[in-house]
């Protein structure tokens, strides 16, 4: 995703007019007609259409991405994050008792485990309708089950295919947490999900997945 803002060279308080001149100076010395670079213009252009409309731009600024421009696994990122910041903003403990990152971050790795899982279960599922279209006796134009077992095997593939996919997304969206640090908690430390007077903390070390390594370690992600 680009910059319309560092690519046109303004400020993100630049108004429409500051914008219009700006796009008007750099664009002519980057047109390919006059020898200009064909990617440099085609950015220009594209900055100044996301900058020029009131919406897109009020969109780019609320969340960093343009849905005309962002990659469409970013676009699914953050419809992802979305989900997860309506639950923040329905939490109702005290802002600064719980830290609301690593609560994300969180959630998104159970999400990830719970797909794996998954994927194994329906994996071995498959290779026990294998096993049996192996074991069945048939003619070749009489194989009724042998043709429906293989049905049950390709659907199983499109469901591995689909959770591969939100696996993809998921990790995505827990990309986009990268640039947010963990903040300190004011009521000392405890687990996000765990009531700082009622429920002590005792599951720092539980197991958690890692998304970038994609195994299973002890301590917090």
């Amino acid at each position: 995703m680009i910059d319309p803002y560092e690519i046109l060279g303004v400020s993100r308080e630049a108004d429409v007019t500051a914008i219009k001149l700006a796009y008007r100076k750099r664009v002519k010395s980057a047109h390919p007609d006059t020898g200009g670079d064909a990617e440099t213009f085609g950015q220009l252009k594209a900055s100044f259409e996301l900058l020029n409309d009131p919406i897109r731009r009020k969109v780019y600024d609320d969340t960093g991405y343009d849905p005309e421009l962002a990659d469409k696994k970013d676009l699914q990122g953050l419809v992802i994050l979305e989900m997860l910041v309506n639950e923040m903003i329905l939490d109702e403990r005290e802002p600064g008792s719980f830290d609301p990152v690593s609560s994300m971050r969180r959630k998104l790795t159970d999400r990830i485990v719970n797909a794996r899982f998954h994927i194994l279960e329906m994996e071995r599922h498959r290779a026990r309708i294998r096993n049996h279209i192996n074991r069945i006796g048939r003619k070749p134009e009489t194989d009724v089950l042998g043709r429906m077992l293989k049905s049950r095997c390709e659907t199983i593939a499109d469901a591995i295919s689909k959770a591969d996919s939100e696996i993809q997304t998921i990790e995505q969206a827990y990309g986009m947490l990268e640039s947010h640090l963990a903040l300190p908690k004011l009521h000392g430390s405890f687990h996000d999900t765990c009531h700082p007077r009622r429920h002590p903390c005792r599951c720092r070390n539980a197991p958690v997945f890692h998304p970038r390594t994609r195994d299973l370690r002890k301590g917090r992600a």
